[in-house]
């Protein structure tokens, strides 16, 4: 009898097994999904920059009928088009840098001391990065003709950073008011100097919030269009302006957009990758 009874149970005990697991990969699949609805632009741009125009034209396919790596080598041999990138990356890396140095001891003293003004100050810090960037266009263009920083990459970072340091200050003061402030006395009475202190001990207690400051200053130099096109010409012309080359009279060049569209992305998945573990940290705990 006991030999009849224990297969007709095992059904009835595989069962919840089963529903367990059915519930567990339904997010996996959502998930899946989604990520590849994200992906279909991506897929999208990367199939363009290996047609011809002509095929683009044609009508719509899948995949490239007939590959070719034409675009990415006229970008790699022209050096009005390799340049952008230089030009791009270089007053983007200057801005990351100056931004991060300025908003670094702001935001310490902000999360730390009280001062008259203090929250009005914050305030107007923050509100600067709600001004639209053609409010600061003229007023830059006549600045930097005046004083020989016009068609400069310098001339870029600096105006960047009307926008950027506000948000990495904003951004940095929510980390560091999240550390005790024992740390900063106990760092004291050992005979730690401040700027040892500051570089060795709190910096990396807050290295979620510099990294997550980093990448949005990074992204937004590195996407910004207007200020980036007035305030250059040809020596410094970043890559955001080039790419306006490809309309013409004759008109677009899709395959030489798509495929200097594919090389943007590049920069900003690499800078995504080396801080990704900050990000991760930073939205979860920081001010984003």
């Amino acid at each position: 009898m006991s030999g009849v009874a224990v297969p007709a149970a095992l059904p009835a005990a595989r069962a919840p097994a089963r529903s367990g697991a059915a519930r567990a990969l339904a997010p996996r699949l959502v998930l899946g999904l989604y990520i590849l609805f994200l992906l279909v632009p991506i897929y999208w741009l990367v199939n363009m920059s290996l047609k011809t125009n002509a095929e683009i034209a044609s009508g719509m396919t899948l995949w490239p009928m007939h590959p070719t790596l034409e675009n990415y080598r006229r970008i790699f041999t022209d050096a009005s088009w390799y340049t952008g990138y230089l030009n791009s990356l270089t007053y983007v890396v200057l801005n990351s840098a100056i931004s991060l140095t300025v908003a670094l001891p702001a935001a310490y003293a902000f999360s730390r001391y009280r001062f008259l003004g203090d929250k009005h100050l914050f305030f107007w810090l923050l509100s600067n990065r709600m001004a639209p960037p053609a409010v600061f266009a003229l007023p830059f263009f006549q600045l930097y003709s005046a004083v020989g920083l016009f068609d400069t990459p310098w001339a870029v970072a600096l105006a960047h950073c009307v926008f950027n340091i506000p948000l990495a200050v904003w951004i940095l003061e929510g980390f560091m008011s999240g550390v005790p402030r024992e740390i900063d006395e106990t760092a004291a009475i050992d005979g730690c100097s401040f700027p040892a202190f500051f570089v060795r001990v709190f910096m990396p207690l807050v290295a979620g919030g510099i990294g997550v400051a980093a990448f949005f200053c990074f992204m937004f130099s590195w996407v910004e269009l207007l200020l980036a096109r007035t305030l250059t010409t040809v020596d410094a012309k970043p890559i955001v302006a080039t790419m306006t080359r490809t309309v013409s009279a004759a008109g677009m060049d899709w395959g030489l957009l798509a495929a200097a569209g594919t090389l943007t992305i590049i920069p900003g998945a690499i800078v995504i990758w080396f801080v990704r573990n900050h990000i991760a940290r930073g939205f979860a705990l920081g001010r984003v």
